[in-house]
């Protein structure tokens, strides 16, 4: 493809805000719009020709399913092991391998870590499997059931539903401006949805996270629309970057 062979996700930044939210050091609608501007960076290795399967740990997969087709790894539930998040469930939603993260090789009551661990692995992907068997209605259905038990209780989970992922997966193709526009139109979508799904009923968010919202969108608002005026302005308030090592000079 002409292209260097490298990563094909943006887990880094949106897992970083995924633990700082569960530190409560950020807001988690921060964080649920973090995922989804870094479908817009994990698309761009799809673009370069990487085929997939894509990484594990960068649940904004779906979104580059939904875009693209490529087949995704995913991790959840059966990752706990590795360290906590609010998607355990959602994630295997649209899941074409399932992935149990890194696992300490320490003794448990059930044996060594990674054998018990991929004991629950193996019961996670049994179940899917038989439901993939019984026919798309019931593949459907638990993959709703996936969905529906994570979805209004984060707005991490929530902007990982399908049908939030099309809808915003189409506003990020329609966008044909390069990634920078696309970061920032996928970072509105998935403030609109948020609150779509708040006065629906369908997302459960406190007082101090809805305020995040208008702060987000305000913030949103004041980045220009020149990609190259925006680099220079936040090199600016960045101490530790060393614009040299990234062409940026």
């Amino acid at each position: 493809t002409g292209s260097i062979a490298s990563g094909d996700t943006a887990c880094g930044f949106a897992n970083t805000a995924m633990v700082l939210a569960e530190r409560r050091f950020i807001p988690k609608v921060f964080a649920a719009v973090d995922r989804v501007i870094s479908a817009v960076r994990s698309l761009a290795a799809v673009e370069a020709g990487a085929i997939g399967p894509h990484k594990d740990c960068g649940y904004e997969g779906i979104y580059v399913k939904a875009i693209t087709g490529i087949p995704i790894a995913m991790e959840g539930r059966s990752s706990a092991v590795a360290h906590p998040s609010p998607v355990g469930n959602i994630a295997a939603c649209a899941a074409d391998l399932w992935s149990n993260e890194s696992v300490q090789h320490i003794k448990l009551l059930g044996g060594y870590a990674p054998v018990v661990s991929m004991e629950q692995l193996a019961y996670d992907c049994r179940l899917m499997n038989g439901a993939s068997g019984r026919g798309p209605d019931t593949a459907r259905l638990l993959r709703d059931l996936h969905a529906d038990s994570d979805s209004a209780l984060d707005p991490q989970a929530y902007v990982l539903r399908p049908d939030v992922v099309v809808a915003i997966a189409k506003q990020i193709v329609a966008d044909t401006h390069g990634p920078f526009s696309r970061s920032k139109t996928a970072a509105r979508a998935a403030v609109e949805a948020l609150r779509d799904g708040l006065a629906a009923g369908q997302l459960n968010l406190d007082s101090r996270e809805t305020d995040w919202l208008d702060r987000i969108e305000d913030q949103l608002d004041q980045i220009p629309e020149d990609e190259e005026a925006f680099i220079r302005a936040m090199i600016d308030e960045t101490e530790k970057l060393n614009p040299a090592h990234y062409d940026l000079v």
